[in-house]
C-alpha cells in the first residue's frame, strides 16, 4: 500500500521571510534613542499609530505656515551597507530634511522616518535611528515615529534604505525666498563637510568602476580610508540658519544638494537678477578634486553633480555681511563671502560659477 504524503506545513509570516519578533526587538533598542529628540510640544511615546505633536505651541504665532519636506539619502547606504557601519547614515537623512525646510525660514518641530530593510537585524536597525535621533538632536526637532518594513524577495538580507519626512513652522511675514534678495545682495557659501549626500552614483562610478579601489583603501588626500571619506556625515545647518535669522537680516537660503551649487542658489534668483559666484574664494576638500581627477570628470559635469565644498548658502544685505560671518564663526561654521546679486543685464536669471578655484 502506497504511503501517504507527509502532512505540509501551513504558510507562516516568519517562513515568508518576515520576523516579528526581531522587529519588536529593534523598537525596544531604538526607544532610548528617540526619548533623547522629544521636544516639550511632544506627547506619548514610542509604539503609537502616530506621532502626536501639540499644535496649541503655534499660538504664539500671528500668522504661522506649515513647511513639510521629504527625502532619502540615495545610493550612500550601499556605502554604509558594505562597510557595516549604520549609526552615520541617519544624519544624512536628518539633514537632507530639515536643511530643506530652513531654507524658507521654518524651524524644523518634528520627524518621521521609514527604514525599508530585507531582514530585520535589530541593532543594525537600531543603529540607523540612533544616527537619525543625533541628528534630530543637532537640528532642534523631534523624532516623533517611523516605520521599519521588512521586504525579503524585494532586497537581499543585508540591503535597506531610509527616508524621511519633517515638517516646521515659519512666520508668515518672516519667509524667506525670492522675493526679498535685491541687487546688490551678497552671497554666502557655508562650507559643506563633504560630498554630503548626492552624486554617490557618479562618485561609485569613479571609485568602483573606473579606478577599481576598495573602501579600505588608504588615501593620502585625505588622510584616511577611502570608506571613511565617502561616509562623512552630512553637515546639519538648521540650528546655524536660524541663528542667523535672529541675528542679522537675511533675505535667502539655498540648501546645495543634487544640481550643484549654481542651479540650487538659481532656484531662489527671481526675476531680472543674477547670481554670480566666484570659485576662487575657496578651495574644495581633496575629495572633490580626487574624484574629479580619477574619473576624468569634466568640470560642468561634477560641478552640476556634487556640492563641491558649499552645503548652504544665505543670501543677505551688504549691510549684513559682518554680523552674519561672525555669526556663522562663533558657533563653528566656515563661511565666506563667495559672490553677489547683480541685475541680470545681458545674462540669464539664475546663477554663475566664474573663475578657477584657489590653489
Amino acid at each position: 500500500m502506497p504511503e501517504s504524503p507527509a502532512p505540509r506545513t501551513g504558510a507562516s509570516y516568519a517562513a515568508a521571510g518576515v520576523d516579528i519578533e526581531a522587529g519588536d526587538r529593534a523598537v525596544e533598542l531604538m526607544k532610548d534613542w528617540v526619548r533623547k529628540t522629544r521636544r516639550p510640544e511632544v506627547l506619548g511615546g514610542i509604539g503609537g499609530f502616530a506621532g502626536l505633536f501639540d499644535a496649541s505651541a503655534l499660538k504664539r504665532y500671528e500668522r504661522p505656515l506649515l513647511a513639510s519636506a521629504t527625502d532619502g539619502v540615495g545610493t550612500k547606504v550601499d556605502l554604509a551597507r558594505r562597510l557595516g557601519v549604520y549609526d552615520t547614515i541617519g544624519h544624512d537623512l536628518v539633514g537632507m530634511v530639515v536643511d530643506d525646510l530652513v531654507v524658507c525660514g521654518a524651524e524644523p518641530l518634528f520627524m518621521t522616518d521609514y527604514i525599508c530593510v530585507g531582514k530585520v537585524h535589530p541593532e543594525r536597525v537600531a543603529a540607523v535611528v540612533k544616527g537619525i535621533a543625533e541628528g534630530c538632536v543637532l537640528a532642534g526637532c523631534a523624532l516623533v515615529g517611523g516605520e521599519t518594513a521588512e521586504h525579503p524577495g524585494l532586497l537581499g538580507p543585508d540591503e535597506f534604505d531610509v527616508a524621511g519626512a519633517g515638517t516646521g513652522v515659519v512666520e508668515a511675514d518672516r519667509l524667506l525666498g525670492a522675493d526679498r534678495i535685491r541687487a546688490g545682495d551678497a552671497v554666502i557659501a557655508m562650507a559643506s563637510s563633504g560630498l554630503h549626500s548626492n552624486g554617490y552614483s557618479l562618485v561609485r562610478h569613479v571609485v568602483f568602476d573606473r579606478a577599481g579601489w576598495s573602501l579600505e583603501r588608504e588615501v593620502a588626500e585625505f588622510g584616511r580610508t577611502l570608506g571613511e571619506e565617502l561616509l562623512e556625515p552630512t553637515r546639519i545647518y538648521s540650528l546655524d540658519c536660524l541663528a542667523l535669522t535672529r541675528t542679522t537680516d537675511v533675505h535667502a537660503f539655498s540648501h546645495v544638494t543634487g544640481g550643484g551649487l549654481a542651479a540650487n542658489l538659481a532656484r531662489v534668483i527671481p526675476e531680472g537678477l543674477h547670481a554670480t559666484i566666484d570659485r576662487a574664494t575657496w578651495r574644495p576638500a581633496p575629495v572633490f578634486e580626487v574624484i574629479a581627477e580619477v574619473g576624468g570628470v569634466e568640470r560642468l559635469e561634477i560641478e552640476k553633480t556634487l556640492n563641491m565644498g558649499v552645503g548652504m548658502i544665505a543670501v543677505v544685505p551688504a549691510e549684513s555681511v559682518d554680523p552674519a560671518l561672525a555669526t556663522l564663526a562663533d558657533r563653528g561654521v566656515d563661511a565666506w563671502v563667495a559672490g553677489e546679486i547683480t541685475e541680470r543685464g545681458g545674462q540669464a536669471t539664475g546663477a554663475t560659477l566664474v573663475g578657477d578655484h584657489a590653489a
